[in-house]
């Protein structure tokens, strides 16, 4: 990383400290929508540890240049050019002032200071500040900010910024003003300003040292109703933070402002976290209990970046899974807390299920493809591109092996450590690693492969039971899957992988583990239970012994998912049902269940793909049977355990991918456990109703995801009047947007038998209650954009109809995401049609994104960058359209995709 503009290629070898530094920075804003005027006052000196240059070097795009000055005089030798702005011949210690000008209003990229429904946001991450003022836009330059804001009062009587208010007050022509002053030093993509006709729920608490802090959560005014949550999570965040890390609120105030053109979900700007309205904005009538959950969440997350992000940042880019991968860590321990607490394991793990889903189906799909990377890049074109899932997921399972090694109290105390060494400081992955090996004592040199190597790791386990030695051998091996190449050119050796198992005997209970060798003060000091055992897998294969077994075990393997890998052992079809009746440990007793209905749906796909006949297996239905009729398992569990494997998941497991056998084959289980557990699905929807007032919290949600569930298997019938008569009848009667969404759901899908005339009444009606509500009619277009579709209906002329429609605005994200990303990504089949027409209206999709949004556009890309994997007709025709794209595309952040996935 350099001074200088971007090159073609960043390389992580190549980074050299700034030649500058900036200690302070004083902006000054005159807000106008098309053309704001920006003086920055930047103290500037020479960085000690860096090779000298001649001139400073600022980056910058899209900015109109004014003037200079340096020490108060006007200075000259300035160049400014297409990256950013040379200020030449500078002295060694120096204040610059330079002032320009952008067009806020014209700024569809949503990338620096923009305009949305007449107010003024910023998005500075990762390289939007350079859009805003010329700056050392780069995270390891750390300055104190002072941010005076001026503008029209009646158009904008809310003026917002980083830290504290410590002035503000009226100027002539009906203008106002207002200082903020950020007291810690932070990196320029932290920056933020608010500007417009907001209002704010308000709330003053006390952290836990006793002092008063000022919450807000900013939105527009038709909106205030539906902040409650929003400002509920953020409560809970601040006091689990003081909890679980000993962290508290630093600043004065916290702000949340909602808005709804945005191309993230939310970001962590020092003091002023700027979210999509779709992360805060929730009541019952309009979010559903994932809104409800997601909110939480991500309020969680942009929260705790105040400690790991803010008060600790990146050195480079490069270093991003250092406050993504440990943030992303902490917003789900805290989401597990929040579900069922640090004592309820099973509720615990209800979360930790759906976290491994997102990374299973995603981000292992990301490392068998051309965008595979390590979890720290060693290079990019477009940093943007590298928001990815194994930046943020892989990254988070990462730092919680860091815990699974060291226990929580051992975590923590490296946590600690990592901040009394970093704060204020701009670092790296290794210190963080160094801070939790110095803490404990370990010597985790090997661990840093997990930062290195790219490629889903795999492990494979043979055994050996001695029943007259009572000795049971594990067997583990370690390699990789079969990823591309870009991820095996990093594969160097073994890893360090803490693989947690335990054995379970006949009777369906666990036995207790006694390693051979080990002492008792040894089995005592493990942090984990008694019946299982956290085994550290160092080497490219390695055997333990558990000694004193009496019977035959059956294995439960990578308890808790304990490591980012994927397991190999064959396991019999008994076997798996047998851990799916009784396995202890919650993640592998739902497991069991995946691997037995993957396996028979792959078997069934293959047929289906044959043009042969298709068959149930009655082992598929009994074990489901059980699971459904289990009363001791929650809702929540029992819902997990029901949903089948995704048809992106399952054609990722084949050879080669057929997205129409797939869904063939998942559609006919569907029917089939619909049909053969159709009293039973029935008397689940009736066990399951919450009658009263909605209520948000995880126990009525787990009720109602499993009712609804029960519904949606009901829609598969082959005469589906029942679902038709309970999804009717719960449209009209439901209190809330999550039975009302899943009984139109419901309707959708049983169209095609007798429910077609409710579907579109259903429609219709959901369109008329909300057409004022964005997020909720985001809901009505993906709903129809997933929709199954039939040989006389392609869901491709649906949605062709629907970018027409008065509501669907391509410049908004949210927007386009609920119809063409819901479509390109959700809908396999019908996306993936034999005639290529997905294809060729992702690539029309791309183009037009593309020179409107960039960042949209590339996310929107990468849905064929597995293209090579497919049937040859679909190979051809995906190859086809993405050379089209190359073609045209104009953006570093679309080329960078679509020509890595053709190379």
């Amino acid at each position: 990383m350099s001074d200088t503009a971007t090159p073609t290629v960043i390389r992580r070898e190549d980074y050299a400290p700034p030649a500058f530094l900036i200690d302070t920075v004083d902006l000054e804003f005159d807000l106008v929508p098309e053309r704001t005027v920006v003086k920055s006052t930047l103290r500037v000196r020479r960085n000690p540890d860096a090779t000298p240059a001649p001139h400073l070097e600022l980056m910058g795009e899209q900015l109109e240049f004014i003037g200079a000055q340096i020490d108060g005089q006007a200075y000259e030798n300035v160049r400014a050019h297409e990256h950013g702005l040379t200020v030449e011949n500078v002295p060694d210690a120096f204040t610059l002032t330079l002032t320009g000008a952008s067009n806020p209003e014209a700024n569809t990229t949503l990338s620096g200071l923009y305009v949305s429904s007449s107010n003024f946001f910023t998005q500075c991450e990762a390289e939007g500040f350079r859009r805003i003022t010329w700056f050392l836009d780069r995270p390891d330059v750390m300055s104190t900010y002072t941010v005076t804001l001026r503008a029209d009062k009646t158009a904008c009587p809310v003026l917002l910024s980083n830290g504290n208010l410590i002035e503000e007050g009226d100027l002539p022509d009906g203008r106002h003003y207002a200082k903020w002053e950020d007291p810690f030093r932070k990196p320029s993509y932290l920056f933020a300003l608010v500007a417009g006709q907001l209002v704010a729920l308000e709330e003053r608490i006390k952290t836990g040292s006793g002092k008063e802090k000022l919450l807000q959560v900013w939105v527009e005014p038709h909106d205030l109703d539906k902040t409650r949550h929003a400002m509920d999570s953020l409560i809970h965040s601040i006091r689990w933070d003081e909890r679980r890390f000993g962290l508290e609120l630093d600043l004065d105030r916290f702000m949340i402002v909602a808005v709804s053109d945005f191309n993230m979900g939310a970001m962590e700007n020092k003091g002023l976290n700027i979210f999509n309205t779709k992360y805060v904005l929730a009541n019952p009538e309009t979010a559903t209990d994932v809104d409800f959950a997601n909110i939480e969440a991500v309020v969680g997350h942009e929260y705790f970046h105040n400690w790991t992000g803010n008060r600790v940042t990146c050195r480079d880019w490069f270093q991003l899974s250092l406050k993504e991968g440990l943030t992303v860590f902490r917003d789900q321990e805290f989401s597990a807390a929040m579900s069922g607490g640090d004592e309820n394991e099973a509720a615990r793990a209800t979360k930790r299920i759906e976290d491994v889903r997102v990374l299973r189906q995603m981000q292992f799909a990301e490392d068998a493809g051309p965008m595979a990377h390590p979890v720290r890049p060693e290079s990019y074109v477009e940093i943007n591109n590298f928001y990815t899932m194994t930046v943020y997921e892989k990254g988070a399972e990462v730092v919680r092996m860091y815990q699974t090694l060291f226990g929580r109290d051992g975590f923590r105390k490296g946590m600690d450590l990592y901040f009394q060494r970093h704060d204020g400081q701009a670092v790296t992955c290794d210190d963080f690693r160094r801070a939790l090996a110095d803490a404990n004592g370990r010597d985790l040199a090997q661990f840093e492969r997990w930062y290195s190597q790219a490629g889903t790791p795999r492990v494979t386990v043979t055994t050996q039971y001695d029943a007259a030695a009572q000795r049971y051998s594990v067997t583990l091996a370690q390699g990789y899957a079969n990823g591309s190449p870009a991820a095996r050119e990093t594969q160097k050796g073994p890893l360090l992988i803490p693989f947690a198992i335990g054995l379970i005997g006949p009777d369906g209970a666990d036995l207790p583990l006694k390693l051979e060798g080990e002492h008792e003060d040894q089995q005592r000091a493990n942090t984990t239970a008694s019946t299982t055992r956290v085994l550290e897998l160092t080497e490219a294969q390695q055997t333990f012994t558990f000694v004193e077994v009496a019977q035959k075990p059956l294995p439960s393997l990578l308890r808790n998912f304990s490591a980012p890998v994927i397991v190999e052992y064959d396991y019999g079809n008994d076997e798996l049902a047998f851990l799916l009746a009784h396995d202890s440990d919650p993640f592998n007793r739902w497991e069991a269940g995946q691997r037995l209905a993957t396996r028979e749906l792959l078997a069934l796909a293959a047929r289906a793909g044959a043009r042969q006949p298709l068959e149930m297996n009655d082992a598929l239905v009994q074990a489901f049977s059980r699971v459904l009729n289990d009363a001791s398992l929650s809702p929540s569990f029992r819902e997990l355990a029901l949903m089948l494997p995704s048809e992106t998941y399952l054609a990722e497991q084949m050879a080669e991918s057929d997205p129409a056998a797939v869904h063939a084959a998942r559609q006919f289980v569907r029917k089939g456990l619909a049909t053969a557990l159709k009293t039973e699905w029935l008397a689940a929807y009736d066990a399951n109703l919450t009658p009263g007032a909605y209520e948000p919290t995880p126990e009525a949600a787990g009720h109602r995801g499993l009712k609804n569930l029960a519904l949606a298997y009901l829609s598969e019938l082959a005469d589906p009047a029942d679902a038709v008569r309970l999804a009717s009848a719960q449209y009209a009667a439901a209190n809330n947007m999550t039975d009302r969404a899943a009984a139109l759901s419901a309707l959708m899908n049983a169209a095609a038998g007798t429910g077609g005339d409710y579907a579109k009444q259903a429609l219709a009606d959901f369109y008329s209650r909300f057409e004022k509500e964005p997020l909720v009619i985001d809901k009505w277009f993906s709903l129809q954009a997933t929709q199954r579709g039939t040989a006389q209906r392609p869901m491709i002329e649906t949605v062709r109809t629907l970018m027409r429609h008065p509501a669907f605005n391509l410049k908004n994200p949210n927007r386009a995401r609920s119809l063409i990303f819901s479509f390109c990504a959700a809908n396999p089949a019908q996306f993936h049609a034999a005639d290529g027409s997905g294809y060729a209206f992702w690539a029309e999709q791309v183009i037009a994104l593309d020179a409107i949004n960039p960042q949209v556009a590339a996310r929107l890309a990468r849905n064929l960058e597995l293209w090579r994997r497919f049937t040859p007709a679909l190979r051809d025709a995906m190859r086809a359209a993405l050379e089209q794209v190359a073609a045209q595309a104009k953006s570093r952040d679309v080329r960078e995709i679509v020509e890595k996935a053709l190379a």
